[in-house]
């Protein structure tokens, strides 16, 4: 069995309703969307890369409606960030300008062709999004931070942003629809 990085009791199951694999000590019968705290947060990188990466994950097309948009991002915490915490790292410690420095070196990636948003998000996003691809849904006005708001209305489908500084962190936003 593979290692999942993840303490004795607890292992990955997938939630049928989100299509979102999710965290669950058998033991206790606890179910959470972020790993617990003692993970072992880089091999659990690799096994979620490896085994829950989206490559099978069907990303609806769908209608708008009533203005919403739909976005993909790739977001990059730092130590003045709201929440400096994620999925891959339990204290961030980096500064905001380190941040930007690494979205820089993955917007590069992108622009190359190297990688898709979507590829790097899997891997690098501090948003528990990764998961999806970075893909965040149809959302609507108001739902968002106004800034990443702003910048996402402003993409036409198949644009990707400069970066973006919100309280969340800086990111790098794709206009899927």
């Amino acid at each position: 069995m593979a290692d999942t990085g993840l303490p004795a009791d607890w292992e990955v199951r997938h939630s049928n309703s989100k299509n979102l694999p999710y965290y669950f000590n058998h033991k206790t019968h606890e179910s959470r969307w972020e790993p617990p705290e003692d993970a072992d947060t880089e091999k659990l990188k690799t096994y979620m890369a490896q085994h829950h990466s989206g490559a099978n994950t069907r990303l609806d097309g769908g209608i708008s409606q009533d203005g919403k948009i739909r976005a993909a991002h790739l977001l990059v915490k730092h130590s003045g960030s709201r929440r400096p915490s994620s999925w891959k790292e339990q204290n961030i410690t980096r500064s905001k300008e380190d941040a930007i420095n690494m979205l820089r070196g993955y917007e590069q990636q992108i622009t190359s062709g190297e990688k898709s948003l979507g590829d790097l998000a899997m891997s690098e996003s501090d948003c528990s999004s990764a998961r999806k691809r970075g893909d965040l849904g149809y959302f609507g006005k108001g739902q968002m931070q106004k800034e990443f708001e702003d910048a996402a209305f402003a993409l036409k489908p198949g644009d990707i942003s400069t970066i973006v500084e919100t309280a969340s962190g800086v990111h790098l936003i794709e206009r899927i629809q």
